[in-house]
């Protein structure tokens, strides 16, 4: 008997109609000008709130995927504890996630490769209710045609331990790792624009230097800018906003950036 995660947050993050959710994504994705007949990236950044608040930065990173629709055979996704604190990173006790647009099935050989890492472990109540990771999945089962899944929900970890889970399943360009992160939390909106412009100087230039104070993705991101380092990916910044910005409310704001991460042309 095969087991599933169903949606959590289905009908609050985003639409819980197929149809309705069908045509968001496809608005969101159609409304962004990102080339996509170029090489997709290795990796990408992409916020996690409500679809009317951060789904169009998150749609053109989504939208750099379009070349890689059939290559694409792996996602490893990883994003930020918000509801149950965990040490090192936790998988799920299931087969599938579920949301509207129907069901993804988990990688299990890659998740095999994890076993003898000690900062992964299973978690079924990690992943119960974690938002960071299933916000992602309408957007991935849009742009992909058939594609397994490593979800990884990631707590308290050093970004050694996350780069050393990615470094393992790093695999080809049929391997696509998706970090899932917000920006700020609940400042000034000229505050946070202030701290968000410095937090992506810091991501473009691959220092790693994150705080959770400017991320709430900062462990997952950070690993994700060591395995960048060590694979020789380049980083560019696709989109950045915040709340106030889709919102209206500049009282108090959340940062929102998107990013691609592409392997480096080599010149001989």
């Amino acid at each position: 008997m095969h087991s599933t995660r169903e949606p959590a947050v289905a009908g609050v993050f985003y639409p819980s109609s197929k149809q309705i959710l069908v045509d968001d994504v496809a608005q969101l994705l159609n409304a962004t000008s990102a080339g996509s007949t170029q090489a997709h990236p290795k990796a990408i950044i992409v916020p996690h709130a409500g679809y009317i608040y951060s789904g169009k930065t998150a749609a053109i990173a989504y939208a750099r995927l379009a070349s890689g629709r059939k290559t694409i055979n792996s996602v490893i996704l990883l994003g930020p504890a918000h509801r149950v604190p965990i040490n090192g990173l936790a998988l799920p006790d299931v087969d599938y996630f579920a949301t509207p647009l129907g069901k993804i099935k988990l990688d299990q050989e890659a998740i095999l490769s994890l076993a003898s890492l000690n900062q992964v472990f299973v978690s079924p109540a990690a992943h119960a209710h974690e938002h960071s990771l299933e916000v992602q999945l309408p957007f991935l089962q849009t742009v992909l045609d058939d594609f397994k899944l490593v979800p990884l929900v990631v707590g308290n970890a050093t970004a050694d331990e996350v780069a050393e889970v990615l470094d393992t399943l790093w695999g080809g360009p049929e391997t696509l790792i998706v970090v899932s992160s917000d920006l700020s939390h609940y400042l000034p909106y000229g505050i946070a624009q202030a701290m968000d412009h410095k937090s992506v100087q810091n991501v473009i230039s691959l220092k790693g230097a994150l705080t959770h104070q400017q991320a709430c993705g900062a462990t997952p991101v950070n690993g994700l800018i060591l395995s960048a380092k060590h694979n020789h990916l380049r980083p560019e910044l696709l989109d950045l906003c915040n709340s106030g910005d889709t919102s209206g409310d500049k009282d108090r704001v959340v940062g929102y950036a998107s990013f691609a991460f592409t392997e480096s042309v080599s010149h001989d």
